[in-house]
């Protein structure tokens, strides 16, 4: 894994909330409008714990397609300036499957991460396991502040893992 990636696992007390988590984390990462986003998410997995004891894991991967797809339109506005739309579309293309395979290969959840996290599990709970690349620490603080869930493992700093576990624990603000 790279090392300024950073791996989170995030316990909540009901089966369906790391699911509703990832789904507000993810407009941090790759939501609409993903020009300025303040946090580029690697991988992600919901894992849950039914209350017979089994598991089901549910992994969903960053749309490497729309990174790719961008990279092939930047490229081709690139080409239109020198002439070479097509040449420039096809570059771009390329550079966005090299990031997107250096990515992949560099970040990840492992299953020894995920063995680590279900001994931590109690039956009727779910977590939700994260790689990111945090752009904008304030930013994502704030979105995430309520959210609610504990830390069960991460590989950050334990000042870091903290501050990160007191956000979570917050109060939301009200919005008039």
């Amino acid at each position: 894994m790279a090392t300024n990636a950073h791996l989170w696992a995030i316990g909540f007390d009901a089966e369906t909330r790391a699911e509703e988590v990832r789904r507000e984390i993810e407009i941090l990462g790759w939501g609409a409008g993903r020009g300025g986003k303040y946090l580029l998410l690697l991988d992600e997995v919901v894992l849950v714990r039914h209350n017979d004891g089994s598991f089901t894991l549910e992994q969903e991967r960053a749309p490497w397609r729309g990174y790719i797809l961008v990279f092939t339109a930047v490229g081709f506005l690139a080409g239109l300036f020198m002439t070479v739309p097509l040449t420039g579309a096809l570059f771009g293309a390329l550079l966005g499957l090299i990031g997107v395979v250096l990515m992949t290969a560099k970040a990840g959840v492992s299953d020894e991460f995920v063995r680590d996290v279900e001994r931590l599990m109690q039956p009727g709970t779910s977590a939700l396991l994260v790689v990111d690349d945090v752009n904008n620490l304030e930013v994502i603080r704030y979105a995430i502040q309520g959210l609610g869930g504990r830390v069960l493992k991460t590989n950050v700093d334990p000042q870091r893992a903290g501050l990160i576990q007191a956000t979570l624990a917050l109060a939301r603000p009200k919005t008039s």
